[in-house]
């Protein structure tokens, strides 16, 4: 039985890997501040939520759900993107969503080099986002007795 062995191309991930060693082989794999921004908005994320489940989807994207999914990570040359799946229902008050802005549903944020995050407002977007997913989770159905 051959033992598989994380590897970090988002093309080729390794069975059986978590999507927390997954999201730290992109990490490292990037080697720059895309990394670096990365690191940090996961770390901002988990303090806004410790309960946040980290997921790896669409071949290579760091996800965080939690009662639904809150946003994505993607990092691009120019651009760390932090896109939320119900971004348009949030209120943002810190003006932080500048991408994705046409979008019915989704808001993203796109981070560029030496660019600094509220980090405050982030966190209050990440929770509001959580809220919202709670809000719209649907009742367990119950069971005939």
């Amino acid at each position: 039985m051959k033992k598989a062995v994380a590897k970090t191309s988002a093309t080729k991930p390794a069975e059986g890997a978590s999507p927390a060693k997954l999201i730290d082989g992109r990490i490292k794999e990037l080697g720059d501040w895309r990394g670096e921004m990365l690191a940090r908005v996961r770390g901002l994320i988990r303090e806004a939520d410790p309960e946040v489940v980290e997921e790896w989807k669409w071949r290579g994207v760091p996800v965080w759900e939690h009662d639904g999914i809150i946003c994505t990570g993607e990092t691009y040359k120019e651009v760390v993107k932090l896109t939320f799946a119900k971004g348009a229902a949030l209120a943002d008050p810190a003006g932080l969503f500048n991408s994705s802005l046409d979008g019915n549903v989704r808001r993203a944020i796109d981070i560029r080099q030496g660019e600094k995050i509220n980090e405050k407002a982030l966190k209050a977007l990440i929770r509001a986002a959580i809220e919202l997913n709670a809000a719209k989770k649907k009742p367990a159905k119950k069971r005939p007795a």
